[in-house]
Parts: structure tokens; C-alpha cells; sequence
């Protein structure tokens, strides 16, 4: 990792370890500090190392793999659990552990949203029907390392809105992905999505957002999917984390269901999510779950 001067306040404790404040003990000395270092204590934005970005894409290559068996699956009289079953079974026998499973009470090893649910959806009793869009959320964890994506399917013929919301969900990520790079901002990236899915007559679900992962399942920072250009944590090599926009063909409030998980429309109208773990490089960006959009 690079090394650069970094600003320190007087009065915040000094970097040496010390536990002395900053004006006390090594103020008139230069310090360098890596920007590993830096983020860390900064924004507690785990920089990953080459190891670690090798075993988080292992990861991702075990769920990309899932996730299109799990699209051959999809058709209507397709019960969600069986979705939930078949993700379980190949999470486990491929020596990982899906991440979901107990996560904060989560009852399931997948989350399947379905029309109207925006994420978080649990799978069961519910039915695919000809028509709908389904979601499929997966995170395995692999020899300790976690990747994260999901894609939205259609089931049997799509309906005009189900055709729009999807596309419009598959750009927005695209649009997003594309602005990585360092030196870009996280509010770059909210900028792209939000301002193509607005001008699709869209909304962007905001209480929802992308994150950090890798090492943990939900790390810093922070992915907004609406922002302002410039701003917000400035991109630089090592950084990973997800970009997932939630895009919704009606307006965006929400409200979560009395199991405490499912987020829905308030107008009950269609939701489209498509989500990629993304690698910010040294010249822009690597999918470490990668799928065509």
C-alpha cells in the first residue's frame, strides 16, 4: 500500500500508539501513515490485500455458478422455498456456509423477493406465476470470505412493466459499475444510478444500500444509489463492496411487513434489483461476481 502525509488534529490521540494526544508526543515529527492505515481509521473501510481479493472472487465464482442453476430453475408453479432448498444444498456441499442463515434471525439460507418486495424477501409458501419478476440474493461464505450478488429473473412471459423495471434495474447497476474507478466518489455512483432511473420515470429505493463485504458480510461503507457527483468517501485500490440499487417502476416509499425482513411497495407496484460485488482496481474495476447486464 502507498504511504502520504496525512493530517492529524492536535488533539486526537496520536497514531504512534502512544495513547498521548497528537500535540504531545509525535506533533512535530512527519508521520506517514498507508492509506490502508488511513481508511481504516478514517472510515473503518477494510482495504483488502491480494490474498483477500483472491479468496472473496473464489467465493464469487461458487455463487455466480449457483445463481445460474438457480435461473434454470425459475418458472411458474415454482414454490419459493424450493429456491431456498436448492441454494442450502449447494452452498453447503460446496464446503461454504450461506451467509442469510440466522444473519440478525433471518429464517432462510436466500432471499426471494417477488413482484412488489423489494428485498429481504422470505422464501415459503408463495407460488411464481406466469408474469411475475423474481429476485434471487445470494451469500455464501467460503473458507471464511464472503461475495454477495443477485439478479432478477423473469418468470414465463414478462409483462410490459416487468420488462421495463428490469431493464431499467440491469442499467442502473451497469451505470453505476462503470463510474469505479479511483479517485471517483461513492457519490459518483449514486449520481449514475439515480439520475438514469429518475429519467426512466423510476424511483430509487433509498432506505436500502450497498456495502462493504468481503471479510464480513456488511462492512463500511456505505453504497448509496442516489447521491451528488464529488461527493462522499473518495474511491481508491482495495476497496470492495456492492452496488445492488433497488429501482422501483412506481414511487419509492416502502414499508417492511410485520415479519420484520420483508421490505415492500407501498403502491404495490413492481421492484427490480440487481446487485455485483465490485473490486475497485488500480485503473478502475473488477466484478468479483461477474454477470452480463
Amino acid at each position: 500500500m502507498k504511504t502520504k502525509p496525512v493530517k492529524i488534529g492536535r488533539n486526537t490521540l496520536c497514531p504512534c500508539g502512544s495513547q498521548k494526544k497528537y500535540k504531545n508526543c509525535c506533533r512535530n515529527k512527519k508521520i506517514e501513515i498507508s492509506i490502508k492505515e488511513e481508511y481504516k481509521r478514517k472510515y473503518d473501510i477494510l482495504l483488502k490485500e491480494p490474498h483477500q481479493i483472491q479468496s472473496i472472487k473464489k467465493c464469487g465464482e461458487l455463487l455466480i455458478s449457483i445463481l445460474n442453476n438457480v435461473e434454470k430453475m425459475i418458472k411458474p408453479g415454482l414454490k419459493t422455498e424450493a429456491i431456498n432448498t436448492f441454494v442450502h444444498e449447494e452452498i453447503i456441499k460446496a464446503g461454504a456456509i450461506p451467509a442469510p442463515l440466522n444473519y440478525r434471525g433471518f429464517p432462510k439460507s436466500v432471499c426471494v423477493s417477488v413482484n412488489e418486495v423489494i428485498c429481504h424477501g422470505i422464501p415459503g409458501e408463495r407460488f411464481l406465476n406466469d408474469g411475475d419478476i423474481v429476485n434471487v440474493d445470494i451469500t455464501p461464505i467460503l473458507e471464511g470470505y464472503y461475495a454477495d450478488a443477485s439478479k432478477t429473473f423473469f418468470v414465463g412471459t414478462p409483462t410490459k412493466e416487468g420488462k421495463k423495471i428490469v431493464s431499467v434495474a440491469s442499467e442502473s447497476l451497469k451505470r453505476g459499475i462503470q463510474t469505479v474507478a479511483p479517485g471517483a466518489t461513492l457519490g459518483d455512483i449514486g449520481y449514475a444510478i439515480q439520475s438514469y432511473a429518475e429519467a426512466c420515470g423510476c424511483s430509487v429505493v433509498r432506505e436500502f444500500v450497498g456495502h462493504g463485504v468481503g471479510i464480513d458480510f456488511h462492512e463500511q461503507p456505505q453504497v448509496l444509489h442516489f447521491g451528488t457527483k464529488g461527493k462522499g468517501v473518495t474511491l481508491v485500490p482495495g476497496m470492495v463492496f456492492t452496488i445492488e440499487p433497488m429501482i422501483n417502476i412506481g414511487k419509492r416509499d416502502l414499508h417492511v411487513l410485520e415479519d420484520r425482513w420483508t421490505a415492500v411497495t407501498n403502491d404495490g407496484a413492481f421492484s427490480a434489483q440487481f446487485e455485483q460485488t465490485i473490486l475497485v482496481t488500480e485503473n478502475g474495476w473488477e466484478s468479483l461476481t461477474p454477470f452480463e447486464l
